[in-house]
């Protein structure tokens, strides 16, 4: 079941400019630490920090609040897998209102995706409870190959 959907769409060289002006101060009050490790690692920090920037304000939507109510930039986190998927964890008040919002005898997953085309970051969050006692024929698949039989 679907809990929330929610897009945002960054401009990049207005987060670059808003880097440029602000620095750290811009850094450290929206983005977690490891959101600056990754994004001052890469070879377009402000597309990197835009598209986080992007998640941010998808998963607020996602949440049914924007950015208020309470929630904080940091309260949201984007970080990778191995792989390079992007993953959205949420803390303090986001997750409460995760876990408000979300039925019981469910789990809450929250997905994201990201992309970007100068001068453009976009993403989009889409929260999906499950059921926590799903018959494990129901499940998404993660390996290749024909679906189980029933």
């Amino acid at each position: 079941m679907i809990l929330g959907v929610g897009t945002d769409l960054a401009n990049i060289d207005r987060i670059a400019a808003t880097l440029a002006r602000f620095g750290d101060r811009f850094r450290n009050r929206v983005f977690t630490a490891t959101e600056q490790r990754k994004a001052e690692a890469r070879r377009d920090v402000a597309g990197t920090y835009a598209k986080r920037w992007a998640a941010k304000e998808a998963c607020s939507k996602a949440l049914g609040t924007g950015l208020r109510m309470g929630i904080a930039w940091k309260d949201m986190s984007v970080t990778n897998l191995d792989t390079g998927q992007p993953v959205m964890a949420v803390t303090g008040w986001a997750a409460d209102r995760l876990a408000a919002m979300t039925p019981a005898g469910f789990e809450a997953v929250i997905h994201v995706s990201l992309t970007d085309d100068h001068p453009w970051a976009q993403a989009f969050v889409l929260i999906e409870a499950r059921p926590i006692d799903e018959p494990p024929g129901l499940r998404p698949r993660l390996t290749p190959g024909p679906p189980p039989r029933m």
